[in-house]
């Protein structure tokens, strides 16, 4: 599955974005957070959407796979008194923490946030040298042990897939190269060796390194993976009339999405050369036209927005169905426990 990820190849990659909540007031739109309701935030982060919600009177479950985030939150936690729970985990398992009666709101802002890209030790960006790691939950294969151990043809494949890198099958050849002398080590390490073999040019607007930077994060993050399995668990979890929100900032996240919203939309399919397929109840309406975008003003004030697109639906009364990875079309890819060895 390739995309067009030139508008979606976030600032983040490169260098610091001070951590502003993206479309907020358009996620509180969609969310209609107030008192008496239960709205989960599978990516909290630092807490912006969290504490929108619960100055608009809901009450928040809140959950990161980042240590970092949880031990950062706990503070909001006690200044809320009860009315907002943290929790360490992957929001695909969100519906584990679902009240018995369900959730009146899901949201999720999707990709890597801006506390993750100044800490250097984190290894996201090339602009901060530090160990190429990249892990969101500071566990598993990391982005080195991915660039040291795979195979040429599966790196080939992770950045060309996952940050339609032009230039793959030359960059995966000489990390081939590079690493039988020394193993890379240091993101300024593999942004060096992937603009020599890619020198930048004048007309660039990003750095050569952005788009192996952003697969390998993809990649090591299982975050398309995560994602989906994230959708169907919200389908799950919310009560009919809740409220999913999703907010993603390029084009593999949101066509995951949109795809979702799609099937679920409970229309039925066919073509003039197929049979017409027998429409399925919806399980979600849509909220408002579709896919919002930021304004001129918002991208102007805060960069990481200017690729930022929101999608939301209400759950119905219609049961939910039974997950199927099948309808994204993910790439196959070689696994992370194969890499991780």
């Amino acid at each position: 599955m390739a995309a067009n990820l030139g508008e979606g190849l976030s600032d983040a990659n490169g260098g610091s974005v001070r951590h502003i909540p993206v479309l907020l007031d358009c996620v509180l739109k969609a969310l209609e957070p107030q008192a008496g309701k239960v709205i989960l935030d599978g990516t909290f982060g630092a807490g912006g959407y969290t504490r929108a919600i619960l100055d608009a009177g809901a009450d928040v479950i809140a959950l990161d796979r980042d240590p970092n985030a949880i031990a950062g939150g706990q503070s909001m936690v006690d200044e809320f008194n009860g009315r907002l729970t943290l929790n360490h985990t992957e929001f695909s398992a969100l519906a584990d923490f679902a009240p018995g009666g369900g959730l009146d709101g899901v949201v999720l802002d999707i990709g890597v946030s801006s506390m993750q890209i100044d800490e250097a030790e984190r290894g996201f960006s090339f602009q901060r040298n530090g160990p190429l790691d990249m892990r969101m939950s500071s566990s598993g294969v990391s982005a080195a042990d991915v660039v040291n151990r795979a195979k040429v043809s599966d790196l080939i494949r992770i950045f060309g897939f996952l940050g339609e890198e032009k230039h793959s099958g030359r960059i995966a050849r000489a990390i081939e190269k590079r690493r039988l002398s020394e193993p890379f080590q240091t993101t300024r390490d593999l942004a060096n060796l992937i603009e020599t073999v890619n020198p930048r040019k004048a007309k660039d607007k990003i750095h050569p390194a952005t788009r192996v930077f952003q697969a390998l994060r993809i990649f090591v993050n299982d975050e398309l993976g995560e994602l989906a399995r994230a959708l169907f668990a919200a389908e799950q979890a919310l009560k009919p009339g809740g409220r999913l929100v999703v907010v993603t900032f390029h084009s593999l996240e949101d066509r995951i999405v949109k795809k979702f919203f799609s099937e679920r939309a409970g229309k039925a399919s066919g073509s003039r050369h197929l049979p017409m397929v027998e429409a399925r109840k919806a399980t979600f309406e849509p909220v408002g036209k579709g896919m919002v975008a930021a304004s001129e003003e918002e991208a102007e004030l805060n960069p990481r927005a200017r690729s930022a697109k929101l999608r939301a639906g209400i759950r119905t009364m219609a049961p939910p169905e039974k997950p199927d990875m099948a309808i994204f079309d993910l790439p196959d890819l070689a696994t992370l426990e194969k890499i991780g060895g």
